[in-house]
């Protein structure tokens, strides 16, 4: 009686422990009766199911990643590149992932990667290396991302993100990528030459013009200053001379005799008796 009581007490315990099982907040849960699916949505807790009929499969709601080793992909130009990337993932249809893939992470996860090459592979083939590799990397993700990620969907899978690591060029690919980056900036430095030259012949234009514009007022107002200033002496010496006709013959002399005479080493032979003397000779005996 004491072994069937005790075989009875294992039997109930294995049929509880059987018919119970907890939900984790980090798990999706599937309970299938006979291999098929007949409930999947589980808040996190402590549940029930029929012992021996039912059996529940659990699955991880955290993100995954797959990580990429190197990969070869062509450019429009058919240069090669080789591209690391790493992928971002998590089960979002608990269902449609186990009918999609059995409910195996390996194979999910094959799967995603060859949407996500696919996806890389057509944008890459669109594109030439310089757009590629320093233009246009943000553009081909997102566009990858949006096409891959309804792909997804189809397998129960919520595509996070994708992005590229590194992307590394053949030798000979390097050596036309630097060429034309090369010849790109002496366009560039040409461009920025030519209108350096440009805006400096348009500045001493500009400068000449100025000059020539203040040299030719400077002209007209001097010109202008000398003519009041001879319209005055004009004036001034009209007045002296009526004035005093005589003594404005004489200061007159005066001058003249300044200009000429010991002022050079020139030697003048004039007439004595000539009206350039006519002062010097009247002087009186007494002086």
């Amino acid at each position: 009686m004491r072994n069937i009581f005790i075989f009875g007490l294992i039997f109930i315990f294995v049929v509880i422990s059987n018919a119970l099982f907890t939900v984790d907040e980090r798990e999706h849960a599937l309970k299938f009766r006979f291999g098929e699916i007949i409930a999947s949505e589980y808040e996190p807790g402590l549940h029930f199911k029929t012992p021996f009929v039912n059996n529940v499969q659990k699955f991880s709601k955290q993100i995954l990643t797959i990580n990429n080793p190197q990969e070869l992909f062509l450019t429009q130009e058919k240069k090669n590149l080789y591209v690391d990337f790493f992928i971002k993932w998590k089960i979002a249809d608990p269902q449609e992932y186990y009918r999609s893939t059995g409910g195996d992470e390996l194979v999910a996860a094959q799967r995603l990667l060859e949407t996500v090459k696919d996806g890389i592979r057509s944008e890459f083939a669109k594109r030439t290396v310089i757009e590629v590799v320093s233009k246009e990397r943000r553009e081909i993700m997102s566009e990858m991302l949006s096409d891959a990620a309804m792909n997804a969907k189809t397998l129960g899978i919520n595509l996070i993100d994708v992005r590229v690591k590194k992307i590394e060029l053949s030798d000979e690919v390097s050596e036309s990528v630097y060429n034309r980056m090369r010849q790109e900036r002496a366009r560039i430095a040409s461009e920025l030459r030519a209108e350096g030259s440009e805006s400096a012949t348009k500045i001493r234009a500009g400068a000449d013009r100025e000059r020539t514009v203040i040299l030719a007022n400077a002209y007209r107002e001097s010109q202008t200053i000398r003519g009041d200033g001879d319209a005055t002496s004009a004036n001034i010496y009209a007045s002296a001379y009526n004035q005093d006709q005589e003594f404005y013959s004489f200061y007159r002399s005066i001058q003249a005799y300044k200009n000429s005479i010991g002022t050079s080493n020139d030697i003048l032979v004039l007439d004595g008796e000539g009206d350039f003397f006519k002062y010097l000779n009247n002087q009186s005996p007494e002086d």
